[in-house]
């Protein structure tokens, strides 16, 4: 695509590269099912290379340049509504003697089919921001998206990433310093099958009205934020421009709201170049057997000039520094104890039942029996008091308001699918050792606007597929406070 989101009425371009002779788009909105939207095509296949990687590794595509694919248009009839939707790209076959179609026997998508190659998404946007009663945007963490994506399709593993094969530029003067990756490659779908789906139909179900924008938007737009009362950020959230971080700060002194159904966020700064067609990091992943610069620039956390010396606490109020995830296969095994509770008689338990203890029984876990912590999680600097109450001490960036509601014990770190691996563990050269307890950290503080975080990138799942009341009752809890009118405190 040449970029993922696309106002009713306007053109979407989408870039193809087929061996087949012509080929048709399915589209379908994400909802409380996956929806079938129209078919469109056919279109003559042209086949077009990967561009090579610049290092010469073998059989490996290049991450850093735009993948420059045939073009092809479509309009976006002015009556679809505004949501998360899936192009499904279908080869088509002619008879031998070439003068007859004959489509393939490719049925059409249903929720199991969200994830798999041959599959693009993109967002549709209103022409009229709000103004059809939405008062919650949703933000698709695109850039993350973009860092994972390692260009593959079915039957070639192109390895093409910033984990796998990155390619790392020097700099200069007009350019910064970093890893490149262009957003135009291909990759088909994964993370939003996994996040996003169980969730946008869960939004859709319980009657919420939603829109969409991606990083991109946010980055772009600065007047993007104005017409909704509450952002969510969703599943796996880690690279963010200033740009972006900044609008959502203001949007926040200026009383907006934000809920991190998410975690690892904010965790690298991005710098998006080439008309925003690509980005460039500092990040710590090494191109071939070698750490291109260390420590890298582009962590949020760190002071200048090792890092960028805005811990993302001071938005989000945690941080993957004091939390952890899974090493190995994706999203791994992991424990299912859930959140002990804290201060159960807030606002963002009520009408779940759960106890916190203080009436000297053993308190309540949110989420126990389903692997709501992780696979990546977020925690904010602690201590215990007297009570057994953990608090935040603000010694990371963490704002002072931050009440920490749910919180989930990560020490003894273990490298093993059973137990979290120490969040800060791919950064040892700035923190050789552990400096204090980490833990999975639901919170909230308020300074001018709310802000929730969740703590972990599964939240979505645990909602979405209602494997637990309680969460689904916070969740409502959190929308239907933070979206609603403005209260005086929250």
């Amino acid at each position: 695509m040449d970029r993922e989101s696309v106002i009713v009425g306007r053109r979407l371009r989408f870039h193809v590269s087929t061996d087949a002779r012509e080929f048709r788009v399915r589209f379908h909105r994400l909802g409380r099912e996956l929806a079938f939207m129209a078919e469109t095509g056919p279109y003559p296949g042209v086949p077009a290379a990967a561009p090579p990687h610049p290092d010469g590794v073998p059989e490996h595509a290049s991450p850093a340049v735009d993948w420059d694919w045939p073009p092809y248009d479509h309009r976006i009839p002015g009556d679809w509504p505004p949501g998360i939707y899936l192009a499904h790209f279908v080869e088509e076959e002619r008879s031998a003697a070439g003068e007859e179609r004959r489509d393939r026997d490719v049925p059409l998508l249903d929720d199991a089919g969200i994830a798999g190659f041959g599959r693009e998404f993109f967002v549709v946007r209103p022409r009229h921001p709000g103004a059809g009663g939405a008062r919650i945007l949703y933000k698709k963490s695109t850039y993350t998206r973009h860092a994972y994506n390692c260009g593959d399709r079915a039957d070639a593993q192109r390895s093409a990433s910033l984990y796998e094969h990155p390619v790392y530029q020097e700099g200069g003067a007009d350019r910064p310093r970093g890893h490149q990756l262009s957003l135009h490659r291909p990759g088909g779908v994964n993370d939003l099958a996994y996040w996003d789906a169980p969730f946008i139909a869960w939004l859709e179900r319980s009657g919420y009205q939603v829109e969409y924008c991606t990083d991109l938007d946010l980055h772009e737009e600065p007047g993007l934020l104005s017409p909704y009362r509450l952002l969510l950020s969703v599943g796996h959230d880690e690279y963010w421009s200033a740009a972006m971080r900044d609008r959502v700060a203001e949007f926040v002194r200026g009383g907006g709201n934000v809920a991190f159904f998410s975690a690892n966020t904010c965790w690298w700064r991005v710098h998006p170049v080439d008309g925003n067609s690509a980005f460039v990091s500092d990040t710590d992943h090494h191109v071939g057997t070698e750490y291109p610069h260390l420590p890298a620039t582009d962590l949020w956390w760190p002071a200048p000039p090792d890092g960028v010396g805005e811990p993302e606490n001071a938005l989000t109020g945690v941080s993957f520094r004091n939390g952890g995830m899974w090493p190995g296969d994706w999203p791994g095994d992991r424990p299912r104890e859930g959140y002990r509770v804290q201060h159960a008689d807030h606002w963002v338990y009520e009408g779940t039942g759960l106890r916190d203890g203080t009436d000297g029984g053993t308190p309540d876990a949110l989420g126990a029996g389903t692997a709501l912590i992780g696979y990546e999680c977020d925690g904010a600097a602690f201590a215990t008091d007297a009570a057994g109450v953990a608090r935040a001490t603000g010694a990371d960036g963490t704002p002072e308001s931050f009440l920490i509601l749910g919180i989930y014990l990560l020490d003894p770190v273990h490298d093993d699918f059973h137990h979290l691996k120490w969040g800060h563990w791919n950064c040892p050269a700035r923190e050789p050792a552990i400096t204090g307890p980490r833990a999975a950290t639901m919170g909230l503080y308020t300074a001018g606007g709310t802000v929730f975080t969740a703590g972990t990138t599964d939240w979505p799942v645990v909602c979405g597929r209602e494997l637990d009341p309680g969460v689904v009752r916070v969740t409502r809890n959190v929308l239907d406070r933070l979206a609603g009118p403005a209260t005086p405190e929250c």
